[in-house]
């Protein structure tokens, strides 16, 4: 029987300069792979942290309707601040059948209102400077007046008299403290609009 003799396959060793390319590309693979993990932690605490904020400190609210016009319009973005301190004036963002809404705090608790024919508020017997409103009217409105906001309660108005359904009407009536959201502070969008109030 005759033997078989097998050729060694030769063997080329990679150059200095192949095992220093390699040895950066392997390099800048593991630099980029620490850096991308970094970056998505980085990005998820963030990401965390805002959402906190978001629900505990400043909610973020879309307005729809056009109850708040011209203060507001529909579509407009907007941050609350958790507070249950108000001023007249103030816009406040309250619950109201599983609804998140947007009106104006006209009375605190203990004030007395009254409203005449033409839409003019009176606030403790003097009447109210509004000039957020662009059209006064009576609305909607069922109370009898003089009335007198309840404790721990806040009479709210919408700023588009004629059609904002509010503390006037006993369908919503004052708001308690408790289903108050916060206070609108600013005003993200749209962007040419941004604004502090």
């Amino acid at each position: 029987m005759g033997m078989m003799i097998r050729k060694k396959k030769e063997v080329s060793l990679p150059t200095k300069r192949q095992v220093e390319t390699e040895r950066k590309r392997y390099r800048r693979q593991k630099a980029y792979n620490k850096a991308l993990g970094g970056t998505i932690y980085v990005l998820t605490i963030v990401a965390a942290v805002a959402v906190l904020i978001a629900t505990l400190v400043l909610p973020v609210l879309q307005i729809e309707g056009t109850s708040m016009e011209p203060t507001l319009s529909n579509g407009d973005i907007v941050l609350l601040t958790k507070t249950t301190r108000f001023d007249h004036g103030d816009l406040c963002g309250f619950t109201w059948n599983n609804k998140l809404l947007i009106k104006r705090v006209i009375g605190l608790p203990g004030d007395w209102i009254e409203m005449d024919t033409d839409g003019n508020i009176y606030l403790n017997g003097e009447k109210l400077d509004e000039p957020y409103v662009q059209q006064k009217d009576f609305g909607e409105c069922d109370l009898e007046f003089p009335f007198q906001v309840p404790q721990e309660q806040y009479f709210v108005v919408g700023d588009m008299r004629e059609s904002s359904i509010d503390s006037r009407n006993t369908l919503i009536g004052c708001i308690p403290k408790d289903q108050i959201v916060g206070k609108v502070f600013f005003r993200v969008w749209p962007f040419q609009n941004i604004r502090f109030f």
